[in-house]
C-alpha cells in the first residue's frame, strides 16, 4: 500500500504488527489510534522523515563503473563498514510460538522462551566468512541485487550467510540462513522471517545506515514505514472530552510501484 498523489511525494507503507509482536517506537515518534473497517483498533507509529538530498540518477549501462569510480574518488564505506556498527547487537522477532535471534557476524538462533528463559533452541546458522565473500563475489556492487542497476533502489539488499546450523530432522542437513540487509528508516529491525525451502531461512533486516550508500539511494523519494501495534479487543481508546475518536484506516492505493523485502 502506498501513500502519496505523485512519485515525488513521499511513500509509505503500514506494517500491521500483532498483541505478541509489538513494534517499539523510537522515543520522538508520535502515535495515533485508528481503527480499520473490521473494528479492530491499532496504535499508529509514524514515522520520522528527514528531509534527504535527491540523487543523480545513474545510467543503466555503465552504473557499475560510475558507482566504482566514485568509490575510487571519495572512498566511500562499504555496505559492510556502514552496518559494522551494529556488530556487537542482538536483534529479536516474536512470532506466536518462537522467538528469533539474529546477532550480527555471530549467530542466529530460533527459541521458545518460558519466564524469559530459552526452553527450547536451534541455531539457524553462524556466520559463516568464506561462504558470504564467495556469494559476494559472484554478484556485482556488492551482492546488492535484484537488478543492481535497477531504478528502484527499495529492491537492493546486501546479503551475509549463516550456515551449519542446528541438523534438520527433516533433511539431515544443517539449518542455513541467508540475512538480508536493506534501505529503511527509522530503527534496525528484522522486518520478515521467511522459510524458503524445508529448514533454510530469508531473514530481512531493516538498516538505516545502508542508505548512506549510493547503490541505496533514489532520485525518488524514501519509503518509509508505519507501524501499527494491535491493541487487545478489550482495550478501548481514550475518550474523555477534548479527545478524538480513533480514526478509520483507509488505505489508497497508488500506481503499481513494488518494494521488496
Amino acid at each position: 500500500v502506498t501513500f502519496g498523489r505523485s512519485v515525488r511525494e513521499p511513500k509509505y507503507k503500514i506494517e500491521f504488527h500483532s498483541a505478541n509482536s509489538h513494534f517499539v517506537p523510537e522515543n520522538e515518534q508520535e502515535s495515533v489510534v485508528m481503527t480499520n473497517k473490521e473494528g479492530e483498533t491499532y496504535t499508529c507509529f509514524l514515522p520520522v522523515v528527514e528531509e534527504i538530498k535527491p540523487v543523480k540518477p545513474i545510467a543503466k549501462s555503465n552504473s557499475t563503473s560510475i558507482i566504482l569510480e566514485t568509490d575510487r574518488r571519495i572512498k566511500l564505506k562499504t555496505p559492510d563498514e556502514l552496518i559494522e556498527v551494529i556488530k556487537e547487537n542482538c536483534f529479536y522477532r516474536h512470532e506466536g510460538w518462537w522467538s528469533y535471534e539474529f546477532c550480527h557476524e555471530k549467530h542466529v538462533r530460533q527459541l521458545h522462551l518460558e519466564d524469559d528463559k530459552a526452553v527450547q533452541e536451534f541455531f539457524m546458522g553462524v556466520f559463516d566468512t568464506k561462504a558470504t565473500d564467495e556469494l559476494n563475489q559472484n554478484k556485482s556492487d556488492a551482492a546488492m541485487v535484484k537488478d543492481p542497476r535497477s531504478k528502484d533502489a527499495s529492491q537492493r539488499y546486501h546479503s551475509h550467510l549463516y550456515t551449519n546450523g542446528t541438523l534438520c530432522d527433516l533433511t539431515n542437513q544443517p539449518r542455513e540462513t541467508e540475512i538480508r540487509f536493506v534501505c529503511s528508516e527509522p530503527s534496525v529491525v528484522i522486518s520478515s522471517i521467511k522459510e524458503i525451502s524445508t529448514c533454510k531461512y530469508v531473514i530481512t533486516v531493516q538498516c538505516p545506515m545502508l542508505c548512506k550508500h549510493p547503490m541505496f539511494q533514489q532520485e525518488r523519494p524514501m519509503w518509509h514505514s508505519i507501524h501499527c501495534n494491535k491493541l487487545p479487543n478489550d482495550a478501548e481508546p481514550a475518550s474523555e472530552e477534548g479527545h478524538s475518536k480513533p480514526t478509520e484506516i483507509r488505505a489508497i492505493a497508488d500506481k503499481p510501484d513494488h518494494y521488496a523485502t
